[in-house]
């Protein structure tokens, strides 16, 4: 049952990843992969604030690894970091690998910091 959720998850996550990806990706006039950025840092920020909570497991199976795993996408994000390497931007590819580590820590110490001051543990 659990595997069952994880996957359900993952079929809500995957097209909310490939569609909030594409309206990030579209507004901006840059090489630089704004939308998987912006995926991998909200999904971070969801995870801490999951994490925060007493979750049974299967919400947990669900909502963090199903949803926002399939969300969030480090194959994505090294593939991305790549043909910024192969394209000779070497500048937008270290920024990409240094922005993605410290906002997605960052978004996760965020979410984990508001999921203790809505359950009073802070």
């Amino acid at each position: 049952m659990t595997v069952l959720l994880a996957a359900l998850g993952a079929a809500i996550g995957a097209p909310l990843r490939y569609l909030a990806d594409r309206f990030v990706q579209q507004r901006h006039d840059s090489k630089f992969p704004w939308g998987t950025f912006a995926v991998n840092v909200a999904a971070c920020l969801l995870l801490g604030l999951l994490s925060g909570f007493a979750l049974p497991g299967w919400a947990r199976a669900l909502a963090a690894t199903g949803v926002l795993g399939a969300l969030s996408t480090y194959s994505t994000f090294g593939y991305e970091t790549f043909v910024l390497l192969r394209e000779r931007e070497r500048l937008l590819a270290f920024a990409n690998m240094a922005a993605s580590l410290a906002a997605g820590l960052g978004a996760l110490l965020a979410g984990l910091l508001a999921a203790a001051l809505l359950t009073g543990a802070a």
